[in-house]
């Protein structure tokens, strides 16, 4: 992992990488190779103008556009307030400066801030999560009309209202599941005053990090094994991430199965943990997302699994499996296509999918008010769509 550098130290103004590549040059499907080298395109290469660019970028890194603060265990405690059972039990680090990366046609068009630090992604880890339970349903090992509990044969599902919770309530944030895990009871996330009644499974969306962690769990009563390790294997090692990424549970989620101690990681960072990482390596589940899951030669994940995580959820049009977040009727982001799409964290982070201008931009600590803002001045960016 590279040194950290304070927050203070690092210019907040623009950084654009261009390298200058022949002209004319043929731009195929291009995926980049494993470690920091990236092959790099000017924004004119690649059918952008640059100074438009630059112009995002400034929007971006404007300090009055900023998110959440550097210290993120405030910014949670802030966050947590008003909840009760709000203690923090996962870790957390402060974060670095706003960041970003842009990609057109795979190759790097321009990064931002500190593109190679490992900072905490809260939500985002949803998607990695979804991304554990396809690589389980793309081997057959779940299907997503099952009842969880016929894979999960403990007291989480044996009550009558929760004996009705499929793979698909659990990864389109349906279940109403009820019940604690790891001391945070259902009712406890978003909390509003009160308790409300529950609705069947399958009835109603909540965003809930308890029930996150409940998918993270079943996950590994199906896999045997920590979801870092599966995670590791059959994605982040296959498209070329790096070593310094981490998935992190919480102190007190640790289970035993045969007769091995592993920790059940977070599906988000809501109370700590989750998954830290870099925006370059942000910046290449992105593209595998772009690419329908497709690396090189190498399908990591089936594209029917790609089109079931992007189908909108009935009951939120705007979510599909996880924080596969979607634009439905151009809903999320009005400046963008339709059928763009976003994994999304708090902070804000976000690593936007374009299909139609085969674009992928990771943008790290930008007020959730100005992302629109910003997905609109690099789309103005476009002025023609460079052969590949």
């Amino acid at each position: 992992m590279r040194n950290p550098r304070s927050r203070r130290g690092l210019a907040v103004a623009s950084i654009l990488a261009f390298a200058v590549v022949p002209a004319g040059a043929q731009q195929n499907t291009y995926y980049p190779a494993a470690g920091a080298e990236w092959e790099q395109r000017t924004p004119e290469q690649v059918g952008m103008d640059a100074a438009r660019l630059r112009e995002a970028i400034a929007f971006a890194t404007d300090p009055a556009h900023e998110g959440w603060g550097p210290d993120l265990q405030q910014s949670l405690r802030l966050f947590l307030a008003g909840e009760p059972e709000n203690e923090l039990i996962g870790p957390t680090r402060s974060r670095g400066a706003v960041t970003g990366v842009v990609l057109r046609h795979g190759y790097l068009v321009a990064e931002f801030g500190d593109p190679h630090r490992v900072d905490m992604t809260f939500s985002v880890t949803k998607s990695f999560t979804s991304t554990v339970a396809g690589l389980a349903f793309d081997r057959g090992m779940i299907r997503l009309d099952d009842a969880v509990r016929s894979y999960v044969p403990d007291s989480l599902f044996e009550s009558e209202h929760n004996r009705a919770i499929t793979w698909d309530m659990l990864l389109r944030q349906t279940s109403e599941w009820e019940g604690e895990l790891w001391g945070k009871p259902h009712w406890v996330d978003r909390f509003d005053g009160e308790i409300r009644t529950l609705q069947a499974p399958g009835s109603y969306y909540e965003y809930n990090d308890v029930r996150v962690n409940l998918l993270a769990y079943s996950l590994l009563q199906v896999w045997r094994r920590p979801l870092p390790q599966v995670l590791r294997e059959l994605v982040m090692d296959p498209i070329g991430a790096s070593n310094t990424w981490r998935w992190h549970g919480y102190r007190n989620s640790w289970v035993t199965i045969d007769g091995l101690q592993m920790q059940s990681v977070t599906g988000g960072g809501h109370w700590g943990g989750g998954m830290w990482i870099s925006a370059r390596d942000q910046a290449r589940f992105g593209l595998l997302s772009l690419r329908n899951g497709r690396w090189n030669d190498d399908q990591v994940l089936s594209e029917e699994w790609v089109r079931l995580a992007t189908t909108p959820g009935t009951l939120n049009p705007n979510y599909g499996f996880m924080n596969w977040s979607l634009n439905t009727n151009r809903t999320s982001v009005p400046s963008a296509p339709e059928n763009s799409f976003y994994h999304s964290g708090a902070g804000v982070n976000r690593i936007w999918v374009d299909p139609e201008h085969d674009l992928v931009v990771v943008i790290r600590w930008i007020d959730g008010a100005h992302f629109d803002g910003f997905i609109s001045r690099v789309l103005a960016a476009i002025v023609d769509d460079a052969e590949r």
